[in-house]
């Protein structure tokens, strides 16, 4: 499963979040939830829960109908630019 939702991420997910230079990274999948970092532009930026919530949670639920949750685990006050510091 985690194989699979790694490949989503980078084949459905990455190459639209790379346009403002960020990147999704699959940390784990545990109990159903699906653990993620964001990286690049995404790390702190004041958009990144709507994206999460709009377009990676969106899309993870319908590839995977068995995922109960998508969790972001990413550190948005660390980063150069941290927008919730």
């Amino acid at each position: 499963m985690r194989r699979k939702i790694k490949r989503v991420i980078d084949d459905m997910i990455n190459p639209a979040v790379a346009s403002h230079g960020g990147k999704v990274h699959l940390v784990d999948y545990l109990n159903e939830k699906v653990y993620v970092r964001l990286s690049g532009g995404c790390q702190g930026c004041s958009s990144s829960a709507a994206t999460l919530k709009n377009g990676i949670e969106r899309l993870i639920f319908e590839e995977f109908p068995d995922v109960k949750a998508v969790v972001d685990v990413t550190d948005h006050e660390a980063g150069e630019n941290p927008y919730y510091a």
